[in-house]
């Protein structure tokens, strides 16, 4: 089965405005893997924006403008940038890990340029785990490394 998330993002500049993504469940047997992440932005063909989202399975410490895939608790990370003018085209990168998670999960923003906020589409596949499956995610999750 495929949950999806969706929702808008301001320009966040402290931890107190990271976004939770609700996942965990009282007995931690069900996991979830990210499938897809699309960014689009709040106002298509008016402003300039580069937007820098990103996901983790611990809520981060601070929000950067860097993307480091060295960090085991980064499970994706999006971009996308734009320009009001039609000369100009749009792009999106969008990396995520197959990682399985089962508890909540953090989304931030940063838009490089400005303060425009982004909006985002999250869908993450339901996958059933059995106990040990479950211990490890848990642990995983806990300690932010793989």
């Amino acid at each position: 089965m495929i949950k999806s998330f969706r929702g808008r993002l301001a320009e966040m500049t402290s931890v107190d405005e990271i976004q939770t993504i609700r996942l965990s469940t009282n007995n931690g047997l069900t996991g979830y893997r990210i499938v897809k992440l699309q960014l689009f932005p709040n106002a298509p063909g008016a402003t300039i924006q580069e937007s820098l989202v990103k996901l983790h399975s611990v809520k981060p410490t601070s929000i950067t403008t860097t993307v480091n895939f060295d960090n085991p608790t980064l499970l994706a990370s999006a971009y996308l940038a734009l320009n009001a003018s039609a000369y100009y085209a749009t792009d999106m990168i969008t990396i995520f890990d197959n990682t399985i998670v089962n508890q909540d999960i953090y989304i931030t923003h940063s838009d490089i340029v400005g303060t425009t906020p982004c909006n985002y589409y999250l869908e993450m596949e339901q996958v059933k785990l059995d106990l040990n499956e479950a211990t490890v995610a848990t642990l995983k999750d806990m300690r932010g490394r793989e």
